[in-house]
């Protein structure tokens, strides 16, 4: 290497070369803090759950058009990059990254499964995105899968199927049998490990785990078994047009003459495509329910914006998780004052929020969000519009001692 001193001209080359290398970065900085912030919003528009994705992107939209209608940020606004993960996970990983490197998505929020959730997580996480996730999941709050940039909007199986089982179990006298009839995949594994936990407490028996694949259309195989073994409690751990089959089915059967039928989700698209009939009686839980405006204001406030900018419609549930994972990363954009990831995270995790349902913040070890439960049973009779299909009989309110530890989920705790 030369030792020589520069001339002047050479020096002036060499900055001028600095200069020109480090402008992509000095234009980066000010395109996020000035230019439009993108959020991908990968869900599956098709398969067994569009409905509840549909529903997902709607408020999400809404989300987006508030805030942006309220100023943006720097004078920029947001733009929702909508993405169909066809619930796969493979798909789901490369929108994901599309969005990420082609698009230059800035955030990511979504996801409508427990599989592939965990595969836009582990696309996210390792280009530093971060990925506010709608959707349960016990799997992605552990140590393996979080990360500084992993966040779970959605409630989590342990706690949703805990609150259900804390409110019916009780309820239940006789031989206190269990039959569970379980989606076979993350989400139904999860939700049945959830009850048991619970039920210890109460003495319930498990009979039977019955396993069926998703998007099952018949049910009929199941049907007897579940009679013969005379279950006080048949738990459907299934999802959307799931569910909604086999609540028909079962009610078809005859099941529900000796047996009371509950489901960690009540969807409120489930119910009101199946209608009363098939639903009476069933209870369950739901993050949301529009019904609960009478005692809550925020959900009343979120209720009439979705009114207006819906033709008189309501939000569903995980409808209500596409707009509280959305603004709350754009409100943790104007507490950082910044769109890089770490600071964002940084406002994200230090947030208090009720946007919709009461009050909210996400835990510090694992960034889930403490939230309420509610449960309710669906209504046959006394509905007051087409919408009114639940009566809320409990809300259990947020409280982390209903989570898994953080010492559970692997984290180290000082």
């Amino acid at each position: 290497m030369s030792t020589e001193p520069l001339s002047p001209r050479r020096r002036q080359l060499i900055v001028g070369g600095m200069a020109v290398a480090a402008a992509p970065a000095l234009f980066n900085i000010a395109r996020a803090q000035t230019g439009p912030i993108k959020i991908g919003f990968p869900v599956p528009l098709t398969g067994p759950y569009s409905t509840e994705a549909q529903d997902q992107v709607r408020a999400a939209e809404l989300a987006v058009k508030e805030w942006n209608d309220s100023g943006g940020f720097n004078g920029g606004k947001c733009e929702l990059l909508v993405r169909d993960t066809k619930l796969n996970p493979g798909e789901a990983a490369t929108r994901t990254l599309e969005l990420i490197e082609k698009d230059k998505a800035n955030f990511i929020v979504g996801s409508l499964s427990a599989s592939t959730q965990l595969a836009i997580n582990a696309v996210a996480r390792d280009r530093k995105v971060i990925f506010n996730s709608i959707s349960q999941s016990d799997a992605i709050n552990e140590v393996k899968d979080s990360s500084l940039y992993t966040f779970h909007e959605a409630l989590v199986p342990h706690l949703t199927a805990g609150a259900v089982g804390r409110y019916y179990f009780p309820k239940v006298g006789g031989n206190k049998g269990v039959v569970y009839l379980t989606a076979d995949y993350a989400y139904g594994h999860e939700m049945v490990r959830g009850f048991e936990r619970a039920g210890k407490a109460f003495g319930m028996k498990t009979l039977a785990d019955i396993r069926h694949p998703i998007g099952a259309a018949d049910y009929s195989a199941f049907l007897p078994r579940i009679q013969a073994l005379k279950p006080e409690l048949l738990v459907m751990c299934n999802f959307g047009r799931d569910l909604l089959n086999s609540v028909k089915q079962a009610t078809d059967f005859g099941i529900k003459q000796n047996t009371k039928i509950i489901t960690p989700v009540l969807l409120f698209t489930a119910r009101l495509a199946g209608g009363a009939e098939p639903f009476e009686g069933v209870g369950g839980g739901t993050s949301y329910y529009w019904g609960i405006e009478d005692r809550v204001p925020s959900a009343k406030a979120f209720n009439d914006k979705f009114r207006k900018a819906y033709n008189g419609a309501v939000p569903g549930d995980y409808g209500s998780l596409g707009y509280a994972g959305v603004r709350s990363i754009l409100q943790a954009v104007l507490n950082a004052k910044s769109v890089e990831s770490s600071a964002v995270s940084t406002a994200l995790s230090q947030l208090k929020y009720d946007w919709y349902k009461g009050p909210q913040f996400y835990r510090k070890c694992d960034h889930q969000s403490v939230q309420s439960v509610i449960i309710v049973e669906s209504k046959s009779t006394g509905m007051k519009d087409k919408n009114d299909v639940f009566n809320v009989v409990h809300i259990e309110p947020a409280n982390e001692n209903n989570l898994r530890t953080c010492e559970e989920l692997g984290y180290k705790v000082s």
